[in-house]
This record gives C-alpha cells, sequence and structure tokens, in this order.
C-alpha cells in the first residue's frame, strides 16, 4: 500500500505543554514522546513555533534536548517563524543543534501570519514590520544556506547587510541544513509561494490543503523548480496533518474543536482540519495524501491526552503504514 520511502513524523505538544500547566516543572512528558517516536521506527518528530502570539517551548533549544536523548529521528521545525530572528544568531543556532544531532535537523519555515492583533503584536514585540516579512524571510533563507555551508558572505538588502562574515560552527552536512518553505494551494498568493519555495528552499510543506488542492501544489512545486534547473528528486515534499483519533466520531470532533480553540483562541481552518474519528478515516487520509506526493507526513494531535493519541496512532495506524 506505501511505498519504504514515505515517511512519517509526530508533532509534539510544546504548546500543549503549557495548555495543560503554564508553569510546568518538566518537558519529561515531550522527550518521552520523541523517544517513543524513534523506537517505533518512524522517521522525524517536529516542534511548532511562538513567541507571544501562541506561546511554547523555544523550538531550537527543544530539539537540541531531545537530540540528546535520542540517535536516528530526524528533528524538524513546523513551522519556524524565522522572521521573528536575526539570521547570523540564527545560522549559528541552527548549525549548533545540527552538530549535537549529527546530522538530522530540518527547518520548515514560512512568513507567518498577521492575520489578528496577537500576531500583529508578535512582530512588533521584535521590531519587525509584518508587513514586510515575506521578503525579511527571503534575505534570512539566502544568507542562512550560505553561512551554514561555510561560505564567506557579502550582502546588502532591504532588511539585513552582511559585510565579510563567515560563521561557525556550519551544518554537518556539505549541502548545509535543508529548509522547507510553507506552499498552501488555497493561498491568494499560492503561484508567489511556489515560486518562492523553488527558488530558495530544499522542499516544501503545506499544514492546511486537501489532498486535491496539495498534488496540484507537489505538480506545480516540481515544474517550477524543474524550470530553474533543480532536480526534483533532490526537494522534499511535506504535509502536516491534524487529527484526533477516536472510534467516536462525535466524541472526536468535540475534543479536537475544543483543543483547537484553545490553541488558536479560534478556529481558523473551518473543515480543513481532520479527520476526526476512526482509524480507518485517518489511514485512508494519510494515503490519500501519499498519493498527492507527499513524500513525508507530519500527524499532530489535537487532543489533551497526547500519550493515548500516540499509542493509538502507533499501534493502529504505523504498522498499517509499513505494508506494501
Amino acid at each position: 500500500m506505501i511505498s519504504h520511502n514515505f515517511k512519517l513524523g509526530i508533532l509534539l505538544p510544546t504548546r500543549g505543554l503549557l495548555l495543560n500547566d503554564e508553569r510546568p516543572s518538566s518537558i519529561q512528558t515531550v522527550l518521552d514522546m520523541a523517544k517513543q517516536v524513534e523506537d517505533a521506527g518512524l522517521d522525524s518528530v517536529w516542534v511548532g513555533d511562538s513567541l507571544t502570539a501562541k506561546p511554547r517551548l523555544e523550538p531550537l533549544s527543544t530539539l537540541s534536548a531531545i537530540a540528546a536523548q535520542t540517535s536516528t529521528v530526524r528533528l524538524g521545525t513546523a513551522v519556524m517563524l524565522m522572521g521573528l530572528r536575526h539570521p547570523l544568531l540564527l545560522s549559528q543556532t541552527m548549525a549548533t543543534v545540527d552538530l549535537i544531532s549529527e546530522g538530522r535537523l530540518i527547518i520548515a519555515t514560512g512568513i507567518g501570519g498577521a492575520f489578528n492583533d496577537a500576531q500583529k503584536r508578535e512582530w512588533e514585540s521584535v521590531s519587525v514590520n509584518a508587513m514586510q516579512r515575506a521578503s525579511r524571510l527571503e534575505e534570512m533563507i539566502y544568507l542562512i544556506k550560505k553561512l551554514n555551508r561555510g561560505e564567506r558572505v557579502t550582502y546588502r538588502g532591504k532588511h539585513f547587510d552582511v559585510d565579510d562574515t563567515a560563521m561557525l560552527p556550519v551544518s554537518v552536512r556539505a549541502s548545509g541544513i535543508p529548509i522547507l518553505l510553507a506552499c498552501h494551494g488555497r493561498s491568494k498568493v499560492r503561484d508567489v509561494q511556489i515560486q518562492r519555495a523553488a527558488k530558495l528552499a530544499d522542499g516544501i510543506i503545506s499544514i492546511s490543503d486537501t489532498p486535491e488542492e496539495y498534488a496540484e501544489v507537489v505538480k506545480d512545486f516540481y515544474h517550477s523548480a524543474s524550470a530553474l534547473g533543480r532536480n526534483p528528486s533532490e526537494v522534499q515534499t511535506t504535509m502536516y496533518m491534524t487529527i484526533n483519533m477516536d472510534e467516536n466520531v462525535s466524541r472526536a470532533t468535540t475534543e479536537a474543536e475544543e483543543w483547537l480553540l484553545g490553541y488558536y483562541g479560534a478556529n481558523i481552518w473551518g473543515d480543513r482540519w481532520g479527520p476526526f474519528g476512526d482509524s480507518k478515516r485517518v489511514l485512508d487520509r494519510i494515503v490519500q495524501y501519499k498519493e498527492a506526493g507527499a513524500q513525508t507526513v507530519i500527524v499532530r494531535f489535537a487532543s489533551f491526552d497526547q500519550d493515548g493519541q500516540l499509542n493509538d496512532f502507533l499501534s493502529k495506524i504505523a504498522p498499517a503504514l509499513k505494508q506494501e
């Protein structure tokens, strides 16, 4: 049913930890889940990012802690708001985590939102003009890719000036740390996102597309990458799903909606989240995304019982996806 090249990842509850307790005494739950994912043979664990709008553990610090307790699982951000940071400091931090993890870091990023007051205040809190976050991100990716490969950089941009600068450490990998860019089929700037990813990134990530929308995004991304002389076999395609597993569909939906409301303060994506319900629904949707072109599917659990959801997923879904 599924190719052995297909990969599964799990989003760890670095925001959920704070939703349950604003002053947690430990992140052991997050570390234990990461080790459980690795022991089950899944490909990757991922953490989200926000500074003030949706508070959570800082992503790269968290991945560094996970790296010290794991050995094979890839470590990703989904998605990092690069634009909240300075590129030189971020380059150093990324390279350090890549070194600690022996080359397991992957960065999925996007321009981030500025759709509500909380998001707007987040950008204001670090003196970044939210209306310029796209061009800021483009400059950051350009600089970080060069710095992480050990290149000496002189650059004059709209947001950053760099004079004859090289950084240490650099990525463990000669090609640098892979960077994925958010692309969404339903977005008004869909084509701009795809062109940006084809030019600057090592792949794409989508969060709320249907399988049909995602298939079109993947197709257009490959076309754009090829037109720029890139080898489609060298880029990555990732889909990020939000699910709740419960044989009782009504109960799954109710809990998921309550969890998402607490997470975002509003149900901003409507019925694009999911599926919520029995394992067959979840399995079928993952297969649909695989057939639409996803090389990796990341799963987030919209549930207050993260451990229970992970156990169900590892016992009911992951084994089925390992079969031919």
